[in-house]
């Protein structure tokens, strides 16, 4: 049989699927409930929020990044 080219592996994709479950992690620990005109919520200002989940959503798309441009061995 023939031997195909693909621009990706296996380890490519895997590596893009980890870094996806990644970024939505980070936008999951975004999300919560917000304030109202009625109520003040104070944790949509919690370090989760503003800090800590969009750090993990970078970390995720760097490495979807990183997957993208990775090379197959040969």
């Amino acid at each position: 049989m023939e031997k195909r080219d693909f621009a990706f592996d296996k380890v490519n994709y895997i590596l893009l699927a980890v870094g996806m479950a990644v970024v939505v992690l980070g936008f999951l620990l975004m999300s919560g409930s917000g304030s109202t005109d009625t109520a003040y919520d104070p944790d949509i200002f919690s370090a989760r929020r503003i800090k800590v989940a969009p750090l993990v959503c970078l970390a995720g798309f760097v490495s979807m990044i990183y997957a993208v441009v990775r090379r197959p061995k040969e």
